[in-house]
């Protein structure tokens, strides 16, 4: 298993129905039958950081960077129509010291054992 990230990303994108990659301003770009742009990575694209940018739904990118700053962001040229930016230089936890998995009642126990919140 590789831990390069643009491989990594690459075997995600391509293993999505009708994609296909090729050079966009100089960077690997996907696609969606051969002409919508989904995901493009980002090596060190106006900043020494390494990320990828994609299309997300309205109110997405606003969210995901107030949550979690350090690890989104809002690219250049196409951030104002929404799209996402994804640093990939940090863990890939969920960020802020959260653990994934751990759930909390809305009373803010963690739920009994052999029990699932809901």
């Amino acid at each position: 298993m590789t831990t390069d990230p643009l491989e990594t990303l690459r075997r995600l994108c391509l293993a999505l129905p009708e994609t296909t990659e090729r050079l966009s301003h100089g960077e690997p770009t996907w696609f969606v039958r051969g002409r919508t742009t989904f995901v493009t990575y980002a090596d060190h694209h106006h900043d020494d950081r390494l990320a990828f940018w994609c299309a997300a739904q309205p109110g997405v990118q606003e969210a995901l960077v107030a949550s979690a700053p350090e690890r989104f962001f809002r690219p250049p040229y196409v951030g104002h129509r929404g799209w996402l930016g994804v640093y990939l230089d940090v863990s890939p936890g969920l960020g802020g010291g959260r653990r994934a998995g751990r759930r909390r009642l809305p009373h803010g126990r963690p739920p009994a054992a052999g029990r699932r919140a809901r």
